[in-house]
């Protein structure tokens, strides 16, 4: 549950994306741990006047003086948290890069060590909130890469940081009342609330208001701790979430269809609902060629374009949006969720990119960088920074132009 809203951006903690979104994913950092230390407070006494005003406006929403001395007493400002939100990269990547990441081998392979260690707490999970163990552990896998990237910056320090620096600052400020009013609760304690630099927090990434909406106390300790290293209450505070926002249970959030020839792409898109049927009429099916059974009304999206994967899509696909609104993290999460379950990779190919190379000429080319002495750091496909810096120094080694950027021609050389 973040705040900027991000198209096609991966906010995977694995892959230290962005902090934080409009409604979801991606920690940040590591567990939960000593500040890191590019996120250290440094002497600012224009900081310190905007604290000492702020004080009264918490007191004028509830926040005792005790809460107050105590969380407000170790804040410092912090500007690299400044340079985070104000140079924010924003990029895009394509939905087969972003799904080569999200539901990587290596991530299902936890992921199904994960549900299979927590199995019993995921369980009752489910008896009470009614969303999947598969589910519920998706979402965990893409907010903190279940539970390994937590985030580790001080919360009340950050938000107060970004409230004060001013350019979000009335949501920013509304945050760090929520925050001091979850320290107020006895939830944790200051210098255990830690996050991200945006201030999201814990193995599902709860921004403080949304903490505050949805979380709940799974364990009965008292305490609704989604820091802790039990991820029980996290877990079952992603579930009250989507349960709250209208989950139903056994039913899909899409299902991978084959369109037919000549189909009319402009009916394609959220926008446009029609029953399975409807759909089976005009020779849509799924990936084996059987009708897709009926799950409610369903959107036919085509997220890489006419030539790449559709999907069908159903009310829970919706819910998940409430979690995340960008497309690229509700089919990451579906998909995930669906690999944990036993299913298939995405069957549709998807289209060449923008340099004309495939998934397939990506993986080859940093194969080759690497086995020339340029190591890309892994051959997932994925032009990533690790990549680029292998491809500026084969290009500068070699006499061409260094460009970072990849190419067929760059791969017929490495042949």
């Amino acid at each position: 549950m973040r705040m900027k809203r991000r198209t096609m951006v991966l906010g995977l903690a694995a892959t230290a994306v962005s902090a934080c979104a409009g409604g979801g994913p991606g920690g940040l950092a590591g567990p939960a741990r000593a500040p890191e230390p590019q996120f250290r407070p440094v002497p600012n006494p224009r900081f310190d006047a905007w604290l000492a005003a702020f004080r009264p406006r918490a007191a004028g929403q509830g926040i005792s003086q005790a809460t107050l001395d105590t969380a407000l007493r170790g804040a410092g400002f912090l500007p690299d948290v400044v340079d985070r939100d104000r140079n924010q990269t924003e990029f895009t990547r394509s939905l087969e890069d972003y799904l080569a990441i999200a539901a990587s081998d290596e991530r299902v392979a936890n992921g199904r060590a994960a549900l299979q260690r927590y199995r019993g707490v995921l369980t009752q999970i489910e008896a009470r909130y009614g969303v999947e163990p598969e589910v519920v552990t998706a979402i965990w896998g893409m907010e903190s890469s279940y539970g390994t990237r937590r985030g580790s910056v001080p919360v009340i320090s950050a938000l107060a940081t970004l409230a004060f620096d001013g350019r979000r600052g009335a949501f920013f400020e509304q945050q760090l009342v929520a925050a001091l009013r979850i320290l107020q609760n006895g939830d944790i304690t200051a210098d255990r609330m830690t996050g991200s630099w945006a201030g999201a927090m814990g193995h599902t990434q709860f921004i403080p208001t949304s903490y505050l909406a949805y979380a709940v106390d799974f364990t009965g300790d008292g305490r609704r701790d989604i820091w802790s290293e039990d991820p029980s209450d996290a877990l079952a505070s992603a579930a009250a979430y989507l349960s709250r926002s209208g989950w139903r249970r056994g039913q899909p959030w899409g299902v991978e269809v084959r369109l037919p020839s000549g189909f009319n792409t402009g009916q394609t898109g959220r926008g446009t609902t029609r029953s399975p049927g409807d759909w089976a009429a005009q020779g849509v099916r799924d990936m084996d060629g059987r009708v897709v059974p009926d799950h409610g009304p369903a959107s036919i999206i085509i997220p890489a374009g006419a030539s790449g994967p559709a999907f069908m899509t159903f009310r829970n696909f919706t819910v998940i949006t409430r979690y995340n609104n960008a497309e690229s993290y509700v089919i990451g999460v579906g998909h995930l969720s669906d690999r944990l379950r036993g299913g298939p990779p995405i069957r549709g190919r998807f289209p060449p990119d923008a340099q004309g190379m495939t998934m397939a000429d990506r993986q080859d080319l940093q194969r080759r960088l690497t086995a020339a002495g340029f190591d890309t750091q892994g051959t997932d496909g994925v032009i990533g920074p690790n990549t680029r810096a292998a491809i500026r120094a084969y290009q500068e080694r070699a006499g061409l132009p260094v460009t970072g950027e990849p190419s067929l021609d760059l791969l017929r050389r490495l042949r």
